[in-house]
C-alpha cells in the first residue's frame, strides 16, 4: 500500500491510522502544486488528499481510507472490538471529526470562498473561530474521565488531533479544555504519531 499524503493535511491522520495498524506502506509526501499536476489527478482526478493505493485499488476520503485501513487489520482495533456498537461510536466520532469540525475551518483558510467583499474576512473568521470553539468544547466533554473520543482507541483519534494542530495554527482558542489538552499530549507522545510527523517533515 501507498498513501499520498499532504503534510498536515487531513491525509495526516490516515498515515497515523496506518502506523497504528502495523501495515506494511509506503508513503509519498507530496505539495500543493504536485497534487495539481496531470500525474497526481491520474490517481485523484480531484486533485486533493489523501490517496491509498494498494494494488490496482486507489481509494480516496479519509473516511472511506481509514475504514479500509480497519478492516484489513482488524486486530488493531481501528474500529473497536469487531461488534457492531463499537464500530458505530467509533463511525460516530469520525463522522463528527470529518463533517463537523473540518468543514468549520474553511472560512478560515478561504475566505473568498463563501464572501466576495475582503473586508468581511475577518469578521468571518471570528464567527468560524467561535464555532469552532463549541464543537471543540463537545470534543472536551465527550473526553472527560476518557482517554479517546469513543472510549477506546480509533480512527476517530487521528482526525481530531490533525484538526487540534490546525486551530493552534488558527487562533482558535482551546483554553480550558483540559480534556483536549490531554489527549493532544497523549497523541503528541504516541509512537505512531511521531512516526507520521516525521516522515512528513512536521517534528
Amino acid at each position: 500500500m501507498k498513501l499520498y499524503t499532504l503534510p498536515g493535511a487531513c491525509s495526516t491522520a490516515c498515515h497515523i491510522s496506518l502506523h497504528w495498524s502495523g501495515a506494511a506502506f509506503a508513503v509519498q509526501v507530496v505539495t500543493r502544486d504536485e497534487i495539481k499536476s496531470d500525474a497526481y489527478r491520474a490517481i485523484n482526478a480531484a486533485g486533493s488528499v489523501p490517496v491509498l493505493v494498494d494494488g490496482d485499488f486507489a481509494l480516496t476520503q479519509n473516511a472511506a481510507i481509514v475504514g479500509y485501513i480497519a478492516d484489513l487489520y482488524p486486530d488493531a482495533r481501528l474500529a473497536g472490538d469487531g461488534s457492531p456498537r463499537q464500530r458505530a461510536e467509533a463511525t460516530r466520532w469520525l463522522a463528527f471529526c470529518n463533517s463537523d469540525v473540518h468543514p468549520a475551518f474553511i472560512p478560515l483558510f478561504g475566505p473568498g470562498m463563501f464572501i466576495a467583499d475582503p473586508s468581511q474576512f475577518d469578521a468571518l473568521k471570528v464567527a468560524a473561530r467561535q464555532r469552532l470553539r463549541g464543537l471543540f468544547e463537545r470534543a472536551d466533554a465527550q473526553l472527560t474521565g476518557r482517554e479517546w473520543l469513543a472510549g477506546f482507541r480509533s480512527y476517530a483519534d487521528p482526525y481530531l488531533y490533525i484538526t487540534l494542530r490546525w486551530a493552534a495554527n488558527t487562533g482558535v482558542d482551546l483554553s480550558g479544555l483540559d480534556g483536549i489538552a490531554a489527549f493532544a499530549a497523549r497523541m503528541e507522545a504516541d509512537e505512531g504519531v511521531r512516526a507520521a510527523l516525521k516522515a512528513e517533515g512536521l517534528a
